[in-house]
């Protein structure tokens, strides 16, 4: 929460003090975390009212925060324990023990005995300790004096106890102010003016005299004032973490709230920060410029920054930094429409869902009403593989479910969707289940995950990746939204809603997650992934069933829904208002029935209505063109784009669907049928299993079981055995061959400046996780951050080839240097984790534990002196005050930031971590260690399940450094060596594919991550070689040479660590041993490295990934 924004709560308390609101100061108190007010707190401990006592404290401090907490739990749990024994209730003073005092047994179960000892006491003032307890008046001041001295000595309570000095009525004062400045601004200005309002701005009415009124300078009419509120003391700054607590409440959404409440006029005023005075370099950021609206009267709202998500963020990113820049869009015309049908094909039922594969553009996954889903390759006409409706197992079913089945009740698809890297497909059904399947490849789909999710129907399904987790978020009859992982355990129960929930929208704008639901009563309510409720309560067009959709870049909103009495709505909002920013014409006929509709790029409105297809432009309220598809489309045809916009599935009245293709769409489905499909059609036959000739063999003891997500093939050596081949010599596919870039023209590239520090090798490399900049951690214990600037060459202002970032620093000209106090830099084995917001960076060479701010670069604390030196760090996913911190002397310590003590210290690796992550999926953390071995810890108690060996090639050494990375399924796991990259299927914590450096690449690996879609894994050689591997085969798929991204005549200049872009799956950026930072992405004509081999293609170097995470691979 910004300064002005945590100062506008300040000014909300002392309004509400001023009005006698006393409940609602002291919830927004408690809420926002900002201010502790002792006076209050002092009057519910000496009425013993400790219920409100504890609810108050929990807005600012949980009892194992720190050592004070804890205490000043205990304490207050005590005596609330004593007065019960005093009274003689025994009853309740068991009670009180068992569910208020047990916690602390784990931390002191002696003094717990002694407690519980109290109740075989006639009177517990027999007890040498408590001799001198007086009346309960007298022990609860006592009490009190004692918790205040720990509340006054919390670190969590600084700056909290006091309230800041402001004049009274201040933000009355505020209102008044704006009052004035808006009169002075109206056009007919009139004395005396009567403010009948506060909702909008004000203005005078036109007079009805021939002659107005001249301009007046006198103030407006002041709202009366009341009292003055008490004097509360001066209030200091507040710690980041202050913030976090009061921002997804104190600005929430406001402008939406404030037009779909029924709040008082004062409160609707300053619901939003804007009216406020703003320095001229605040204004310049949260204020955008807009382009012209396309339509007279409809203004263009195009700033993403500071609409929707300026409400929902939890806590403000020090590095968000946004600047003006309008969008850009790539000129585009009617031919890039897919009007024309390419295919029809025959579903076999009514079709009731359609799905693109996000990568894979004519893969098309179809749900019907028989409960069937089936998998179309369209470039083939072929059903890959067909899933009809069961239940897997009944016995995990609720009894309603298990007597609807009973008694035959039909069960037809609603949805069904892909995960965004397309390895887990969901399906929703009319009847309570989902049912999630394992993708693995295209004859390939395994069961997965069954939920019997909801009462009734699951009318909505979508896959969102919350905190880096892949979940699934559904919606149904039971008026309820839930969030499970794809495990099937349930994370979040969203209630709210009065009526079934028809449609979720889950998004995210940069680091913030959130979900728009709809329901059958046309309520708009959205949702962060916490338990806060609703942050949004507003009404659809038509007011019944509504659908809502993002453009492809996130960056503008849509809904598309229809009345009770048939009337269709096709609309965008203006997400900082909650608004209709413009409604789009073109619907005649009512029709009964939900309408469909779909976007395509950031170019295109879909709609199925009348037994045809209409399209809009997005900034033209009139209908650009239509189609009938050739006829046969039912009334409200179902529709679905793919990703490039060029393929438009459409349902058909005959239990089937048709494809409608642009030029380019139909390139596409030529390309596809004439190219790498056969492989799908001739599945492997074990019995031809044998070796490669030509091809080295190393000792690999890697294995497949068939409960293991991991697609199961027969590898030898990374390589998957040769296939039983077709003659097809009527229509043979090129040969593939492997993408070699010889020279920089055949790649895009960018040279980061040099900065201080920049003649040390690069150790360490990172993206920071908004995308729009790279942090590099030197031997010399020295990080050094770029940024990319949004401006026209770079509207996004994510990092790319096409512009030079600037190095930054703050004004101060401080470095982020880390303790190197006695340290052999040579020897040391730096180490860096960067929060998830972007804000800290924590890291180390060889010394202390720094954390730094990444704004101001300054050091917040120090931790972990050594000996040991710790070498590897890693936040806890799920609280980032645990951090996992490995060590040079082999151990592994799970450190608590906020009480600063080690909680647990973990052993089994023989020699220094050199890489740790961990897995919410499977509640586990995976080690790895320069002794070649992979741990797997409990995340519940710390103990070892398992430790796996890496099968080392022959005459190769395992000492050396092995990273571990998880794959967004948080089940696969990548293992990085320099003598080979190796995949581990975590749940059965085993090895399932190997690939051995050889060939053009038989140099030893430096370094290894995932692209951020996990589609390919980029790896570099000490040799200077980068080599692109297929995740899917871990076969060589594009070689890139010293020759492209290397200046000449440099020697001994190679790579050391590399590093994915976290949006962008085709760039990637390399650190060397110069200390330069290099990014390199494809050509633009390219827009991608190499072709997937054919499992044919043996000869070329083999390579096996099964992983897709966000999550990059510290370097």
């Amino acid at each position: 929460m910004s300064s002005l924004s945590r100062e506008l709560v300040f000014l909300i308390l002392q309004f509400l003090e001023e009005e006698k609101f006393k409940e609602s100061v002291h919830r927004l108190e408690k809420e926002s975390g900002f201010f502790f007010n002792t006076k209050y707190f002092d009057e519910k401990v000496l009425a013993g009212e400790w219920d409100e006592v504890e609810k108050y404290l929990s807005g600012f401090t949980k009892v194992d925060d720190n050592r004070y907490s804890m205490k000043i739990f205990f304490e207050i749990r005590k005596q609330k324990y004593l007065e019960a024994l005093d009274r003689q209730d025994k009853a309740k003073a068991v009670e009180i023990l068992v569910q208020d005092l047990r916690v602390f047994s784990t931390f002191n179960e002696d003094l717990y005995k002694e407690i519980t000892q109290l109740l075989t006491l006639q009177n517990f003032r027999e007890n040498d300790q408590l001799s001198k307890y007086g009346d309960t008046k007298t022990a609860r001041t006592v009490m009190l004096a004692e918790v205040k001295k720990l509340i006054e000595a919390n670190p969590l309570f600084r700056d909290k106890l006091t309230f800041p000095t402001l004049r009274s009525s201040r933000l009355r004062t505020l209102i008044n102010q704006s009052l004035n400045w808006q009169h002075q601004l109206c056009k007919n200005p009139r004395p005396n003016p009567d403010i009948k309002t506060l909702f909008v701005d004000h203005t005078c009415a036109v007079p009805n005299g021939p002659l107005a009124p001249s301009s007046v300078n006198q103030p407006v009419t002041t709202l009366t004032k009341p009292t003055a509120f008490p004097s509360l003391g001066a209030h200091g700054p507040f710690p980041p973490g202050a913030a976090v607590a009061a921002a997804a409440n104190a600005g929430a959404l406001a402008s939406w709230m404030a037009a779909a409440s029924g709040a008082s006029a004062v409160q609707a005023a300053v619901a939003t920060p804007a009216p406020m005075p703003l320095p001229q370099n605040q204004v310049a950021i949260l204020k955008r410029p807009r382009t012209p609206p396309a339509t007279p009267g409809i203004v263009d709202y195009q700033n993403p920054d500071h609409e929707l998500m300026k409400r929902l963020r939890p806590a403000p990113s020090v590095e968000e930094v946004t600047y003006p820049a309008p969008r850009h869009q790539a000129p585009w015309s009617p031919e890039d429409l897919p009007l024309k049908v390419a295919l029809a094909l025959h579903q076999g039922s009514t079709v009731t869902s359609m799905e693109f594969h996000p990568m894979q553009n004519t893969l098309l996954l179809v749900g019907s009403a028989t409960g069937e889903i089936t998998l179309w390759e369209l470039a083939v006409r072929e059903k890959l593989v067909s899933r009809p409706f069961k239940v897997w197992d009944m016995t995990k079913c609720t009894a309603q479910f298990q007597g609807l089945i009973a008694k035959e009740t039909p069960i037809s698809v609603t949805r069904v969707a892909w995960s965004p890297d397309g390895n887990f497909i969901g399906v929703a059904y009319s009847k309570h289940l989902i049912h999630l399947y394992a993708f693995s490849g295209p004859n390939d789909l395994r069961q997965h995950t069954e939920i019997d999710a909801h009462v009734g129907a699951v009318n909505d399904l979508a896959f969102a990746i919350p905190n880096r987790q892949l979940c699934v978020v559904t919606c149904g009859d039971d008026k309820l939204i839930k969030v499970w992982d794809v495990q099937g355990r349930k994370h979040f129960t969203f209630e709210g809603h009065d009526t079934p929930v028809y449609s979720i929208c889950p998004h995210h704008k940069e680091n913030i997650q959130f979900i728009f639901s709809t329901a059958i009563d046309g309520k708009i309510k959205a949702w962060l992934y916490d338990n806060m409720g609703s942050r949004v309560d507003y009404d659809a067009p038509g007011k019944w069933c509504t659908t809502m959709l993002y453009s492809a870049d996130g960056s503008r909103l849509f809904s598309c829904g229809t009345s009770k009495d048939g009337d269709f709505f096709l609309v965008e909002w203006n997400e900082s208002e909650g608004s209709i920013k413009r409604t789009y014409l073109g619907f005649h006929k009512k029709l009964a029935g939900v309408v469909q509709f779909d976007t395509s790029k950031n170019h295109f409105l879909a709609v199925g209505e009348d037994g045809q297809i209409k399209f809009w432009d997005m900034d033209n309220i009139n209908v650009l063109t239509s189609t009938d598809a050739e006829g046969g489309l039912p009334a409200l045809p179902r529709l679905r784009f793919n990703r490039e916009g060029n393929l438009l599935a459409v349902s058909t009245a005959d239990n089937g669907f048709k494809i409608l293709a642009n030029t380019a769409g139909f390139r596409s489905l030529r390309a596809m049928e004439a190219s790498a499909f056969e492989t799908m059609r001739n599945p492997v036959d074990s019995s031809l299993t044998k070796a490669v000739p030509g091809v080295p063999v190393a000792s690999v003891s890697c294995k497949i079981e068939r409960g293991s997500p991991v697609r199961p093939s027969p590898i030898l050596n990374g390589v998957d055995p040769p296939k039983p081949r077709i003659d097809d010599s009527t229509d043979k596919p090129r040969p593939w061959q492997l993408s070699e870039i010889l020279d920089t023209a055949q790649c895009r590239q960018v040279t980061l400046p040099d900065t201080a520090g920049s003649s040390t090798k690069v150790v360490r490399l990172l993206y920071t996780n908004s995308g729009a900049g790279i942090l590099a951690l030197g031997l010399n214990g020295i990080q050094r951050l770029w940024k990319w600037v949004r401006n026209e060459q770079n509207p996004s202002g994510k990092a790319t080839t096409a512009v030079v970032p600037q190095p930054w620093q703050p004004n101060s000209g401080l470095l982020m240097t880390n303790d190197v106090s006695g340290v052999n830099l040579e020897e040391s084995n730096p180490c860096i984790a960067l929060s998830k917001n972007d804000s800290y960076v924590m890291s180390a060479a060889g010394g202390k534990v720094s954390l730094f701010n990444m704004m101001t670069f300054k050091v917040m604390t120090t931790f972990m002196q050594p000996p040991p030196a710790s070498t590897f760090l890693a936040f806890h996913p799920q609280d980032n005050n645990i951090i996992a911190i490995g060590m040079d002397d082999s151990t592994i310590h799970i450190y608590n930031v906020r009480v600063d003590e080690v909680k647990s210290k973990l052993k089994g690796h023989q020699k220094r971590i050199t890489g740790l992550a961990f897995s919410t999926t499977l509640n586990i953390l995976v080690s790895s260690g320069a002794d070649a071995q992979i741990c797997f810890w409990s995340i519940d108690t710390w103990e070892k399940r398992k430790s796996v060996a890496i099968q080392m090639p022959a005459g190769k050494s395992a000492n050396a450094d092995t990273r571990v990375q998880f794959h967004v399924d948080q089940i696969r796991i990548l293992a990085v060596h320099e003598t080979q990259l190796a995949i581990f299927d975590a749940s059965k914590m085993e090895c399932i594919r190997q690939w051995i450096p050889q060939d053009s690449l038989s140099a030893p690996i430096s370094s290894a991550v995932y692209a951020c879609n996990s589609q390919l894994i980029y790896t570099t050689f000490r040799d200077g070689n980068i080599g692109v591997f297929d995740a899917d085969t871990l076969r060589l798929r594009c070689r890139i040479s010293p020759s492209a991204y290397l200046p000449q005549g440099n020697q001994g200049l190679s790579p050391l660590v590399v590093a994915a872009h976290p949006q962008e799956p085709n760039q990637f950026a390399v650190g060397l041993n110069d200390g330069s930072v290099k990014v390199i992405e494809p050509t633009e004509t390219e827009g991608k490295w190499g072709m997937v081999p054919p499992s044919e293609a043996i000869n070329t170097s083999p390579s096996i990934t099964n992983n897709q995470t966000q999550e990059q691979l510290q370097r």
